[in-house]
């Protein structure tokens, strides 16, 4: 063959290579001088569009979370005040019954007890009804948020700018309320419409233990724990034992008398049953005791160090997401990160370490939109420096590729291998799809590079 044409598919400086299907190979432009990326983005719009990403699992997990949650708690008041009634009913029965000088009014008062018990159980029955009522509203919100994208015919369909556009609002207000700007986040979802798919409730009040914490309040931190005891134990979680760890240093570090007579008796109650699990933490509790927080001493200055309010702030926050089942980075990383990495190359950062070695120029000028890689953009190559490469170390095109007058392209061992199981001539070729024959000499080469 005399002539040989070479497509070329680029990304910036770094090669890529799309294949959406295995059968049949995609079609090249009818013009032979059309760009291949005219092709391409073609191809990648007529797609199927994917599933919600992992991501998108939490909008309906943290709602079925919640309800359990909800349930558990309607649950222990059902039978912590109906064993309450119980008792009392069976007083005032036994009292009636027995005749031991209890009057008309002891009666009634014995009534009014139970009456005013049983309005407080409705009551408290009634928020319970709400909060579900409430979850299922989100939750079908949700169902409904994802079940559009299965109506989306591709990325090219003017449905799925919309969507995509509301789930990146959802993301930055996750990511809002993640980082404790919940008014922000707050009026984020008011005027995007998008109350019901963000859980500003949850993410309000877990800022608000987080931020006791760090101002150095244990007390609401621990009604939390005290209130997902069984969960927590479950998880094996560390968050209640720390709690109750920095109570005593707190009784320690006041130096008088009677907090640390307190502070032997919290021990006792609250440290001693974890000697097996953390036995060097129970030691150090010892060792605080003949250390005062004005001593020079390196293995006990990090217990009476203020940093350890903002450790706690971390692990309660751990503790939260794990228990509700959220990931521990923000929705909008998650991301990022995947877009980043789908991108990434090793000619990225190989590229800008060349070119940017001095350091001198702090604030470079914008480079996105100039038709220049994402990833070694200015503004996202720090960005994109930690997350995995793609995994382009497999190629799965063929080596041989040969265009077809019909500007279909194939293997050439495969046009061989079809044309001798249907019995042609060496010098005729037959399309796999379409069963057209051409001879051997029309075929041209095409190199992917």
């Amino acid at each position: 063959m005399a002539e040989h044409e070479q497509f070329t598919l680029k990304h910036g400086e770094h090669l890529l290579l799309v294949r959406s299907r295995p059968s049949p190979s995609p079609r090249l432009p009818d013009c032979p001088t059309a760009p291949l990326e005219k092709d391409a983005t073609s191809l990648l719009t007529k797609v199927p569009t994917p599933p919600p990403p992992a991501q998108d699992q939490w909008l309906l997990r943290l709602p079925n979370e919640l309800l359990r949650k909800n349930f558990r708690a309607a649950h222990f008041t059902i039978e912590k005040d109906t064993a309450a009634l119980k008792t009392l009913l069976k007083d005032a029965a036994t009292a009636a019954a027995s005749g031991r000088g209890a009057t008309q009014q002891d009666a009634l008062r014995s009534l009014d007890a139970m009456l005013g018990r049983m309005r407080g159980v409705k009551r408290k029955l009634a928020a319970h009804a709400d909060t579900e009522e409430r979850l299922h509203a989100q939750s079908a919100a949700r169902i409904v948020h994802l079940d559009q994208l299965y109506a989306v015919r591709g990325a090219d369909d003017v449905r799925y700018e919309a969507w995509s556009r509301r789930r990146l609002d959802r993301l930055l207000a996750d990511y809002l309320l993640r980082h404790g700007y919940n008014d922000t986040a707050e009026q984020l979802a008011r005027e995007r419409g998008i109350e019901a798919l963000v859980d500003i409730d949850t993410f309000k009040s877990m800022s608000h233990i987080r931020e006791a914490l760090r101002g150095g309040s244990i007390a609401e931190a621990l009604a939390w724990c005290t209130e997902n005891k069984k969960e927590l134990r479950k998880m094996e979680s560390k968050l209640e034992f720390l709690l109750r760890f920095q109570q005593y240093i707190e009784l320690i570090r006041t130096q008088s008398q009677p907090k640390l007579l307190e502070a032997i008796a919290h021990a006792k109650k609250h440290l001693i049953p974890y000697w097996h699990t953390y036995p060097t933490e129970v030691k150090q509790a010892g060792g605080l005791l003949a250390v005062p927080p004005g001593a020079s001493h390196r293995a006990y200055a990090h217990l009476y160090a203020p940093a350890r309010w903002a450790h706690l702030a971390d692990v309660f926050t751990t503790a939260h997401y794990s228990l509700l089942g959220l990931p521990p980075a923000p929705l909008l990383h998650l991301a990022l990160s995947s877009g980043l990495s789908a991108l990434k190359t090793p000619a990225c950062h190989s590229s800008a370490a060349a070119g940017g070695g001095g350091g001198k120029n702090k604030h470079p000028p914008s480079t996105i939109g100039h038709g220049v890689c994402p990833i070694c953009s200015v503004e996202l190559n720090d960005l994109a420096r930690n997350v995995p490469y793609a995994h382009h170390t497999k190629s799965h095109v063929e080596h041989d590729l040969v265009l077809l007058p019909n500007n279909r392209v194939y293997g050439r061992q495969r046009l061989s291998e079809q044309a001798k199981k249907a019995g042609l001539p060496q010098a005729l070729v037959k399309d796999i799809v379409t069963g057209e024959v051409y001879p051997g000499e029309s075929l041209r080469r095409v190199f992917i590079t």
